[in-house]
């Protein structure tokens, strides 16, 4: 079955992001106006889990990248063509704007900055930690979305366990952001700028290591069967369960 044309893919990438940036910082805004009723645990949970569903509902659709560093990585490795990156960088940002906005419209006091990301130490270790952080998310992001020989019924579950996973060790130091657009929409409707750049620099940054760390690792992308089999006769793993728009 042909892709949905761009507009559309487009538009679930706004779906998609606005989903995180909804569920997310609203966990944020939750823990903070109660406290102590979901904790940083629950907070890295609501964030693995609206990843992983939005991928099952979006992937087969869009790819599913909800995040411009995974836009722009996947760009400059030439799994994804230039022409399509801006309209989803875009719609990502339109989608987390948007999100935040109806946060506010709920939350006129601004409790916890909207979930802005905000880190509690230097602007060095916070950069540091942003760009490991988004490093190990899209490498498991690229071994799912590129190679057929990952497990790809487990994709979703392989990536919203990794924003999960770094959200538990990175959220107290930096929010563990790993998206540009997810922080970009809460510092808006928030007014709330400060290091913000490092949400920006980090994650791009984190992504372009995590998709060539992984391309140097798969090595050549043919898959050589032994000539004592017939073609008919090899199964790989099929296809891809977060596939990339040709």
């Amino acid at each position: 079955m042909e892709r949905p044309d761009l507009a559309r893919r487009a538009f679930m990438e706004a779906i998609g992001t606005f989903a995180l940036v909804t569920a997310g910082c609203g966990a944020i805004i939750t823990n903070t106006t109660h406290p102590g009723s979901i904790g940083g645990v629950g907070i890295s949970l609501v964030f693995g889990l609206v990843i992983m569903v939005m991928i099952y509902a979006g992937g087969h659709l869009s790819g599913a990248h909800y995040n411009p560093s995974v836009t722009i990585a996947f760009t400059l490795a030439r799994h994804f063509p230039l022409r399509d990156a801006l309209a989803y960088i875009a719609a990502q940002l339109v989608g987390a704007t948007a999100a935040a906005v109806l946060l506010l419209a709920a939350w006129t006091s601004k409790p916890a900055h909207l979930g802005a990301t905000l880190p509690s130490v230097n602007s060095e270790t916070a950069m540091a930690y942003e760009i490991v952080l988004t490093a190990f998310l899209m490498f498991v992001i690229t071994s799912v979305a590129t190679d057929t020989r990952a497990v790809g019924a487990a994709a979703a579950i392989a990536i919203g366990g990794t924003v999960g996973l770094d959200a538990l060790f990175g959220g107290p130091i930096t929010g563990a952001s790993m998206n540009p657009a997810r922080s970009f929409g809460p510092a808006l409707a928030s007014g709330t700028w400060s290091s913000f750049w490092i949400y920006v620099m980090g994650p791009v940054i984190g992504a372009t290591i995590g998709v060539f760390a992984y391309e140097l690792v798969r090595g050549s992308k043919q898959l050589h069967l032994p000539s004592t089999h017939a073609t008919k006769d090899i199964h790989v793993d099929g296809d891809r369960a977060v596939r990339l728009p040709s």
